[in-house]
């Protein structure tokens, strides 16, 4: 891999989870920002790489196969990101039937929570069409929300209701998504370390001992580039990888119109050299 490569994303969404572009648009977004590596991280979902595979021509992009787990333990929230693994291992094929069949709950739990403390819901249409959908979740509702004039915009929408809805007893744990990720061949890397539960900005000594444990459960790397980090957070992670021998990723968490974040837009090209733990992941990751 060509260590003066500079633009890479391998964090983005289609409509397969919670982005407004579909996985060939995303091809075409790709290449309108002349990204070289790329990859497409759809929410407990691996649908988006075999249709993106299956798209993609000679002198295309590089792709990464990619995915993202939304995780929880007694320590907190995670969302873990997997690369380059295979979507027809046995292992990630179970990881996400559990956490669809998990965030399908959570979707109903949301719509019951809005119609018992707050009066409103749906028409039939829509809610089936909500439940069609490959990876529904709080973007969607929180859209139909606006559409019905019940918040003003999705933010609000997001943090004045459903956000307030408890998910229940039952979710995805960091070591499942690690384990099964590792298990299919993966790398499994800890997205946007830094972002917690909601405003939550985990930092210094229990920023370390979060690293730690999910070290001690397999994780291999860290998103150190990231559209929402300052130059400071990048730094601050960059060294921690280096200090537990990690892999770093560069992602923008692009959505389409979903968030205000452009494809590339991880602050890799402001860093003036590729950091050596990326060097090694493009190495490892791109078969």
């Amino acid at each position: 891999m060509d260590k003066r490569l500079r633009n890479i994303d391998l964090h983005m969404h289609t409509t397969v989870s919670d982005g407004t572009d579909t996985p060939e648009m995303l091809i075409d977004a790709v290449k309108a920002a002349g990204i070289e590596v790329f990859s497409a991280t759809d929410h407990d979902a691996v649908k988006t790489g075999l249709i993106i595979r299956s798209r993609l021509l000679p002198g295309d992009p590089v792709f990464i196969t990619g995915a993202e787990f939304s995780c929880k333990d007694e320590e907190g929230k995670y969302h873990i990101l997997g690369y380059g693994f295979d979507p027809a291992g046995a292992p990630i094929t179970e990881l996400v039937q559990k956490s669809h069949a998990l965030r399908m709950k959570k979707v109903e739990l949301r719509l019951d929570y809005i119609k018992k403390e707050f009066g409103f819901g749906f028409s039939k249409e829509d809610t089936d069409a909500l439940y069609a959908l490959d990876n529904p979740g709080k973007p969607h509702i929180a859209n139909l929300m606006v559409k019905y004039g019940y918040a003003p915009d999705k933010n609000t929408a997001m943090r004045d209701y459903l956000n307030r809805v408890r998910s229940g007893s039952e979710y995805l744990r960091p070591e499942e998504a690690i384990a099964a990720i590792a298990a299919s061949g993966g790398i499994p890397v800890l997205a946007h370390p830094f972002y917690g539960s909601g405003d939550e900005l985990i930092l210094g000594d229990e920023m370390e001992a979060r690293l730690r444990r999910l070290i001690g459960m397999g994780l291999r790397g860290a998103e150190a580039f990231y559209s929402g980090f300052s130059a400071k957070l990048r730094d601050n992670m960059l060294s921690l990888a280096q200090t537990f021998r990690l892999y770093v990723t560069a992602g923008s968490d692009y959505h389409g119109a979903n968030k205000l974040v452009t494809p590339g837009d991880t602050g890799l090209s402001e860093h003036g050299e590729m950091p050596e733990g990326l060097i090694r992941f493009l190495k490892d990751a791109v078969k």
